[in-house]
């Protein structure tokens, strides 16, 4: 953190100090994972270090891939001082069993694309084998 005293990040210093944008932080207001800071008598938003604290952690679900609705519940947790390990680990484990079906499907994606491209000679023919098996009835749980 930088040496600013507590309320005393702009939104702008805020977006720039977490790697956030503008637009994601009025939003994540408006969506309560992060409260409505402290205003100026003029209307300016000033946010403290624990605005800092909470924001980063969401921008690192969200690299993590993680749901809103996920963040949001392990904020809850937090915000209700009601954190328990077992808890977290619940939602950590459906998002990584999530992932892992994810990859799942995208391997299966590689390797039906990859059975495509095998097919064809990539010359100036005029039929693909490429376009023939896109065009033919897929037999049941087959891309």
């Amino acid at each position: 953190m930088s040496d600013r005293p507590a309320g005393r990040y702009t939104i702008g210093a805020l977006a720039a100090h977490t790697g956030v944008h503008l637009e994601t932080i009025r939003y994540y207001e408006r969506i309560g994972l992060v409260p409505p800071p402290a205003r100026t008598p003029a209307g300016h938003r000033r946010y403290d270090g624990e605005a800092v604290r909470r924001l980063t952690f969401v921008r690192r679900c969200r690299d993590l891939g993680f749901p809103i609705e996920s963040i949001g519940a392990m904020l809850s947790l937090v915000d209700r001082h009601a954190v328990t390990c077992c808890e977290v680990q619940a939602i950590v484990e459906h998002h990584l069993a999530e992932v892992r079906t994810k990859l799942a499907d995208l391997q299966r994606l590689d390797r039906a694309l990859s059975g495509m491209l095998s097919t064809c000679p990539g010359d100036a023919r005029p039929d693909c084998p490429i376009l023939d098996t896109l065009m033919e009835d897929a037999p049941e749980g087959r891309p």
